[in-house]
């Protein structure tokens, strides 16, 4: 065994891991599919280990989650879970096979030329997952929902008053019967998914509020609460989808991360800038301009926020107080110049993330909670 670094780049399936290595700056060899298997895992390492004293390895980021990581780094071994979407790839390129993926991994690992993402622990992502259903189920409800106001629609019946699924609005459409049965059948179905998916979103939100307290990061989720926009839930998903905001040095950072920074294609003296990157979590900024959406009305605080501000400390409360003056006028100034509205509240969405990365940096953190 010599003292040179090994490069291993896997391509990773579901039913298959497509090796390939390279001992220093030497040339990349394949290894072909060695198994997925944790035995099969065993026999690679021990192979590189006989090859050199450090063993580098490398598996982009994908459906099969961070099982590998943690196995490999388990065993004492360094691994990279990269970023898919910014790595670099030949324009001519127009053959694309797992050997060559593996390949062109090993490459760049040795380079220095890939992202890694960050890995989550175990208990993260645990909460991330039930994050995540609570999601999913909210996005069913108001598909549910669309699919019984287009039946509504077809057959032409309308509600006079405003169809927000108020107790008003949901009085009446449990109410309402059809004369033909089997209209009246395929109604009633509709109405009970919306039910079913309403009683699934209690259940995960309570769960949810169960599991909180016990989470290491739950005091940044009590702290960023102090802003206009986000409740409980945002705070949570927010959260649960960045993790740890100290990780970002810069508020910059973590706005590229959730990709609402414009993208720009420039070149000479000519510079121009388009729509926002998209790069990143979708999941957490999606939320956030749920939560940017709250800034369109004048600076207030209500009685929600005045009871999510108990217990807080001033400094937090008065930056999320900040944060609703600069928000507030950020959004009536944008659409002043005659920017879409839209286009103006992804602007304060932008700016949210900076409050929250502050705010969340003023909040003390127990890592052994």
């Amino acid at each position: 065994m010599n003292d040179s670094t090994i490069h291993v780049g896997l391509d990773s399936h579901k039913e298959s891991n497509v090796a390939a290595y390279s001992v220093g700056l030497g040339e990349v060899q394949g290894l072909g599919n060695i198994g997925v298997r944790e035995r099969d895992l065993d026999r690679l390492c021990t192979r590189m280990q006989s090859k050199g004293s450090r063993v580098c390895f490398v598996y982009e980021a994908g459906p099969c989650g961070y099982g590998l990581y943690r196995y490999l780094t388990k065993k004492g071994f360094e691994c990279m879970v990269c970023a898919p979407s910014l790595i670099a790839r030949k324009p001519g390129a127009r053959v694309k096979t797992d050997r060559r993926d593996a390949v062109m991994l090993v490459k760049a690992l040795r380079m220095g030329d890939l992202t890694a993402v960050h890995v989550p622990d175990v208990a993260d992502e645990a909460l991330r997952d039930l994050v995540r259903a609570w999601g999913a189920a909210k996005h069913d409800l108001r598909q549910a929902r669309q699919r019984l106001k287009s039946f509504l629609l077809m057959h032409d019946v309308r509600y006079a008053g405003t169809a927000n699924w108020g107790p008003a609005h949901r009085r009446w459409l449990s109410q309402f019967t059809f004369p033909q049965p089997w209209s009246q059948i395929a109604y009633q179905e509709h109405r009970h998914a919306i039910e079913d998916r309403l009683a699934q979103c209690e259940r995960l939100e309570a769960a949810l509020r169960e599991a909180a307290p016990a989470w290491r990061w739950y005091p940044v989720v009590q702290a960023i609460q102090a802003l206009r926009g986000v409740q409980f839930t945002v705070a949570i998903s927010l959260i649960a989808e960045i993790g740890d905001l100290s990780r970002f040095e810069h508020p910059r950072q973590l706005m590229a991360w959730l990709g609402v920074t414009p993208s720009e294609h420039s070149s000479g003296a000519n510079r121009k800038l388009g729509g926002i990157t998209k790069a990143g979590n979708s999941h957490a900024r999606k939320v956030l301009v749920e939560a940017a959406w709250s800034y369109r009305y004048p600076a207030k605080v209500s009685r929600i926020i005045q009871r999510r501000h108990e217990g807080l400390p001033k400094p937090i409360i008065d930056r999320a107080w900040d944060a609703q003056l600069r928000l507030c006028g950020r959004f009536r100034r944008l659409t002043a110049r005659g920017k879409l509205r839209n286009v103006a509240v992804v602007g304060v969405a932008r700016e949210l993330a900076a409050f929250i990365w502050d705010i969340a940096r003023m909040t003390p953190v127990d890592p052994a909670h």
